[in-house]
């Protein structure tokens, strides 16, 4: 037969060789189907885990040891640290600016291996410390913040290869030490007195500036010359050992994020530590996402009925039609559909119209009940079910109604 899809879903009860509907097939997805659904979500899921897993195993033995005076890798500094040891040179490692400050005096050169690391709080606090001290400081490739604050009158410019370059300069140093592979951040500088070595482009890679109580610092810009692979090529060896052992005693300072110093004694929150920049980044991500959410969002629409193309077994469009409201979460529509296909039915039966008020409708039913069923208004017109369960029931109840209505109407015509 052709169906038209009724709201509702059809009564099969008075028909002995209807199929009968399994409730839990339309309402609770089997697990076959929930593995559809979700497997590609799984899929892409598990080649994320791997690929990250897979990345950091491949990214774990770069940069293994940095610039560390400890490391023997080919990026660590062990090379130069022993050289020092053996001309009397003795390297202490730290790794905070208080430890740094205080293994200060004019016997030391203080080697700060990634400048930029610092806060503004731990550059202020290093500078005034190296400008009491007498001693030396290195700084290794600092960008143009941490350059302003830890040598005053240093501008960074853009950066460059690290290549060999000729010092091209009077410091005895750099002279001594010839061709060394330097480069990395061209600098510039308007001090009085300074040295200015191995031009890359017309702007010096090695900056020297005097300091009080005859200190000075040294601006550096590439620190591959201090690598264990790249400390023997040219004159490295002869400019590595020149910078960290004009004094006694070597601070090499690796700093570390885990400073307390870089919190200024303050508490900070999560969103204190975002850099300049990214709340306004972030803040576009989430007007983004609100309005692509907003776009692909579910909207149910007025019911549009029309006819079948097709002649389909009244089960198989009860079955679909469940599906869909199921899929969109949609029991209260679901539930104004079977109570809308219950009242069209009875409505002739009582003898009211189906458009007539609800009262009317209530009070017609009630009293062909009688007191078999006491509120027949709220199974009719009551609130929407809270659960697929409370939809089930509801279900069973209209058509426990319908069949009570029925026979009672059926003994009560003569």
């Amino acid at each position: 037969m052709t169906v038209s899809p009724a709201p509702a879903p059809p009564d099969t009860s008075a028909d002995p060789g209807a199929e009968p509907v399994d409730p839990g097939t339309s309402l609770a997805p089997t697990a076959r189907q929930l593995w559809t659904r979700s497997r590609a979500l799984l899929a892409a899921a598990l080649a994320v885990l791997v690929f990250g897993v897979g990345y950091a195993a491949l990214r774990s033995g770069e940069n293994h040891g940095a610039l560390d005076p400890r490391s023997a890798d080919a990026a660590g500094s062990r090379a130069v640290a022993q050289l020092l040891a053996a001309q009397g040179v003795t390297t202490t490692v730290v790794t905070t600016t208080d430890e740094a400050t205080a293994a200060l005096d004019s016997g030391t050169t203080l080697l700060v291996t990634v400048p930029d690391l610092l806060t503004s709080h731990q550059q202020s606090l290093l500078h005034s410390a190296t400008e009491r001290s007498g001693g030396r400081t290195v700084l290794l490739s600092p960008g143009p913040s941490a350059a302003e604050a830890l040598a005053p009158g240093v501008q960074a410019l853009a950066p460059t290869d690290t290549r060999t370059l000729t010092p091209q300069c009077s410091w005895p140093t750099a002279a001594r030490a010839g061709d060394a592979e330097v480069g990395g951040v061209e600098y510039a500088t308007s001090v009085p007195g300074a040295d200015r070595c191995y031009p890359s482009g017309g702007n010096p890679t090695l900056i020297r500036l005097p300091a009080a109580a005859n200190g000075d610092t040294v601006v550096l810009g590439s620190a591959e010359l201090l690598t264990n692979d790249r400390l023997d090529v040219q004159g490295n060896a002869s400019l590595a050992l020149q910078l960290l052992g004009a004094h006694p005693k070597l601070v090499w300072y690796l700093p570390s994020l885990s400073d307390a110093a870089a919190l200024d004694g303050e508490r900070k929150s999560f969103f204190d530590l975002i850099p300049d920049g990214w709340s306004w980044g972030l803040l576009q991500l989430m007007i983004a996402a609100a309005v692509a959410a907003l776009w692909r969002a579910r909207r149910l629409g007025p019911v549009v009925a029309e006819r079948l193309p097709v002649a389909v077994h009244a089960s198989e469009a009860t079955e679909g039609r469940a599906r869909l409201y199921r899929r969109a979460n949609a029991r209260a529509r679901a539930a104004e559909a079977l109570r809308q296909a219950t009242r069209d039915r009875l409505a002739p039966i009582v003898g009211a119209s189906p458009a007539a008020d609800p009262a009317a409708l209530v009070a017609a039913v009630a009293a062909l009940l009688g007191a078999a069923h006491p509120d027949p208004g709220a199974l009719l017109y009551g609130p929407p079910p809270s659960d697929d369960a409370a939809l089930l029931r509801l279900a069973d109840d209209l058509d426990a109604l319908e069949r009570r209505i029925i026979s009672t109407e059926r003994y009560a015509t003569p």
